[in-house]
């Protein structure tokens, strides 16, 4: 359970839209396990929060030019990657219901099933390369003609600046401790010497 040192805002202090995104969370912690922490912390600055629902999902991630499917792909790529089991319990179903398939979600930490087009594959590789873990991660020569066999160079830039903000966005989450990890988390309190 997250312990954050910041203080929880009251649902009856949220503005209205922000009291029901609230809401929606508690609906799924009740249901699935979910945790509505991040809400009632990010209450504490609603105008961060409704740059993050609004101007990046509804207009980049839910947005832009690289179709959504595609998106879900690598942001459950990123949380399975970063171990935030908030992150997973919802991109789960979200992946579902952009329609990727049960056996890509299974296999989401192995780019070479084929259970991926090539596309999916190359998108997959650049997730690899944005994770927290992966400190040497670059755009390859390699992977930019992977990626550019299937996505125009603004589409390209488009995945890596949503696997951007979805890293640095885990990274803020374990950081302020405002949600759960799984075990197998590479982030997390460090260790007493």
């Amino acid at each position: 359970m997250p312990s954050p040192l910041l203080q929880r805002v009251a649902p009856d202090a949220m503005d209205g839209w922000l009291r029901a995104a609230y809401q929606e969370s508690r609906a799924l912690q009740e249901s699935k396990g979910g945790d509505a922490t991040f809400f009632e912390i990010g209450a504490n600055a609603p105008h961060m929060l409704e740059w993050y629902f609004k101007s990046f999902y509804e207009g980049v991630f839910y947005g832009g030019r690289v179709e959504v499917r595609i998106k879900e792909l690598l942001r459950y790529r990123l949380s399975m990657t970063h171990g935030c089991a908030f992150c997973n319990k919802g991109n789960v179903e979200a992946a579902r219901r952009a329609g990727v398939t049960d056996s890509q979600l299974d296999n989401i930490m192995n780019d070479a099933s084929d259970v991926f087009s090539e596309r999916e594959r190359a998108v997959l590789c650049l997730g690899a390369e944005m994770v927290l873990p992966n400190m040497e991660g670059q755009l390859t020569p390699a992977l930019y003609t992977d990626l550019s066999a299937h996505f125009d160079d603004g589409e390209i830039f488009e995945l890596g600046m949503v696997a951007a903000v979805l890293t640095g966005i885990a990274k803020f989450l374990f950081v302020y401790d405002l949600i759960e990890r799984e075990a197998h988390c590479p982030i997390g309190p460090r260790k007493a010497a």
